[in-house]
């Protein structure tokens, strides 16, 4: 075969291949076996490996993704990719309809309806027809170059399809949603779990790793798929004068849209229409949270603009978390270490979101009087954000006298000690007895804790047998403990005993910064430690303090000045400093020069990490200047994913918030 013979086989092999691709995945509606493709394809990349010159950077075969050398390179969109506004009930739906109205005046408006699929989204560009570059969508201006994981995702044109009637632009950039299939995302765990690897949490995070993945040879082994639903660039060739037009043109040119969207001529059929999805949510073949409805007309989209965040003319609306109803077998209150009160419910064990819930948080006991919940209730859960499980209201009250209200107890259930409630606008109920063998049981536990002092063997059973033997009676006492004494505990042995004496020792040399969130001051977590602790430099200068030189800082608000105050006031404190001081434990802060590249920068740690602990990566942000939270908000800067990320991903996906790997992170320090 020469060359020109070749060329001509080429382009007929990639124009068939590209075509099954149209009528499979935007017509639903196959014409050849899998087999037929891949044999197709084989014969492509041959042909290809012949006359590599004859190589098309949009060949089909480019579907089956390269190892890329380096880190992925930042895209600035063209036009900003803006985030929904959310609704979560009909009558918010309502609300924002008359806005819309109220926006355009005397006018008719239609809707147009699409499901909002739960994956990534992305911007694929096209010049002259060609696939030049897809993007994520990053903080809506500036997100991350993909284009090589892109190129692997079936569903999407390489070239688009030349129609007739519609000349497609010279430049045009569409929006879309990247996602995972159901069955697509069982078929990948399955193989992960065959191969020791992590499972991934939900779609949504297997296709988010998927994306960013440096080999796209990996990706393309992961079937994702995609949905077009809207433009950021339209130059030269056809204007669109409606949302429907749009989704209609582009089928044609072979983007994939979603087959349920709808044309609504009233907010009657919107609601209609999310009630009827929100039912048939589970047997869609991918993973929906909820409706996406935009104003039909581009005229008026452009009438109704945006905010700084939002379009006013879309909105979503989101179907509610995962629920179910059970019944409450009873509601016990557990002590904390600060002596608090929490009522919890135990529940008659239920599956929901495939996780078997028993217990649930009442959070304080203003909630239960709130709820109105009592044993034997009926009630409904809610597992908000697919991870805490939480009583949503009562469905069905249980009858007779013995199912009384439940009330707060009026000694600790655990030592019979007095309850107070120090402050008339605080919710809290504390025990008001300091040797309460239960606070101090959660104490030994929080000082032993990785944030802390980080004594490893030091859990629940050897603190358990430490009280019951009265070997410790304060948290000093855990450096009056001898091997002997650990030797007439359960399961212990020599090695075990000396194991823990030298985490024992170790433990001595920790910093205040730990040392003072080991103490479990009210109020005062990692964060408040380490500033006070790299302000005062020691504790004594803390024990010191007034509490305006503590409201002085500006991190330490008045709440968590009384709290330090008032511990450090306390002639029990001060006794158990002695203690510590006399065994050798550090209550200095060694204090470090910052580096401040991350001046400024806030970060929030989420799933775990492999190469480095999550107190060294907090410990590192601090020394580089950066500051660390717990909740990811628009103020947070980077959010560092590591395997299987919960709530806290989603939350920064939908914020637009700029996700690290743990890679990306390594690196991000070390430059």
């Amino acid at each position: 075969m020469n060359k020109n013979e070749a060329a001509t086989k080429i382009r007929e092999i990639a124009e068939a291949l590209e075509e099954h691709n149209y009528h499979y995945y935007v017509l639903a509606e196959p014409t050849i076996s899998d087999k037929e493709y891949d044999d197709l394809l084989k014969s492509l990349i041959c042909l290809e490996d012949q006359f590599p010159d004859l190589k098309d950077p949009n060949s089909p075969s480019q579907r089956i993704g390269t190892k890329i050398p380096s880190g992925t390179k930042s895209v600035t969109h063209k036009a900003k990719m803006y985030s929904l506004d959310n609704t979560y009930y009909i009558d918010e739906l309502k609300e924002w309809h008359k806005r819309v109205l109220k926006g355009l005046p005397e006018q008719n408006v239609e809707y147009v309806i699409e499901l909002k699929i739960d994956g990534i989204s992305a911007a694929l560009t096209y010049e002259e027809g060609r696939f030049v570059l897809g993007a994520t969508r990053g903080d809506g201006t500036v997100g991350e170059d993909v284009t090589h994981s892109l190129k692997t995702v079936r569903s999407i044109p390489l070239k688009l399809k030349p129609d007739g009637k519609i000349v497609f632009p010279e430049t045009l950039e569409v929006r879309g949603e990247v996602y995972m299939a159901r069955e697509d995302f069982q078929w990948l765990n399955q193989q992960r779990k065959k191969t020791g690897e992590p499972l991934f949490a939900n779609p949504r995070n297997a296709t988010s790793g998927s994306v960013k993945l440096l080999d796209s040879r990996v990706t393309a082994q992961r079937k994702l798929s995609c949905f077009v639903h809207s433009f950021g660039i339209l130059e030269g060739g056809k204007e669109f004068k409606t949302q429907w037009e749009f989704l209609n043109s582009v089928k044609k040119w072979g983007f994939p849209v979603d087959p349920q969207h709808r044309l609504c001529r009233s907010i009657d059929e919107v609601i209609g229409y999310c009630r009827e999805y929100q039912e048939k949510r589970e047997s869609l073949p991918y993973e929906v949270d909820g409706v996406v409805i935009k104003v039909n007309s581009l005229q008026q989209q452009e009438r109704l603009g945006a905010t700084l965040k939002s379009p006013r003319w879309a909105v979503a609306y989101k179907f509610p978390a995962y629920q179910a109803t059970t019944t409450v077998k009873d509601i016990i209150v557990q002590v904390g270490r600060t002596g608090v009160l929490t009522p919890v419910a135990e529940l008659e064990p239920v599956e929901c979101s495939g996780v078997m819930i028993s217990r649930s948080t009442l959070h304080n006991f203003d909630e239960v009087k709130r709820l109105g919940v009592k044993k034997g209730d009926r009630v409904l859960i809610e597992r908000a954000g697919d991870v805490i499980p939480k009583i949503v209201k009562v469905v069905f009250v249980s009858g007779g006298t013995k199912n009384k209200m439940f009330t707060v107890p009026k000694k600790c259930p655990e030592c019979g000690g007095k309850i107070i409630k120090e402050k008339t606008e605080d919710v809290a109920y504390r025990c008001a007895n300091p040797e309460c063998s239960r606070q101090l049981e959660r104490r030994l536990l929080h000082f032993a804790s990785r944030g802390a002092m980080d004594i490893e063997g030091l859990g629940e059973s050897v603190v358990t047998q430490l009280l019951d033997k009265e070997l410790i009676n304060d948290v000093a006492d855990i450096y009056c403990l001898k091997k002997e004494d650990l030797l007439t505990l359960e399961l212990f042995k020599e090695k075990k005993a000396d194991n823990l004496i030298q985490a024992i020792q170790r433990s001595k040399g920790q910093p205040l910064s730990r040392f003072l969130f080991g103490l479990g001051i009210i109020n005062i977590g990692e964060k408040a430690a380490y500033i006070l602790a790299q302000k005062f430099e020691t504790i004594d200068r803390i024990a010191k303090a007034k509490q305006e030189d503590l409201e002085a800082i500006h991190e330490i608000g008045g709440v968590m000045a009384e709290s330090v105050f008032k511990f450090f006031s306390c002639s029990s404190t001060k006794k158990l400093v002695r203690k510590f001081r006399k065994a050798g434990v550090n209550i200095n802060e060694p204090i470090e020069k910052k580096r401040q590249e991350l001046a400024g920068k806030k970060f929030v740690f989420t799933g775990e990490l492999k190469t480095i602990t999550r107190n060294q990566a907090s410990a590192q942000v601090r020394k580089m200047g950066g500051d660390v939270s717990s909740s990811v908000s628009k103020k947070t800067d980077f959010v560092v994913a590591g395997e299987s990320p919960g709530s806290k991903y989603k939350k920064a996906v939908s914020l637009g918030v700029k996700i690290l790997s743990e890679q990306q992170f390594s690196s991000l320090i070390s430059e």
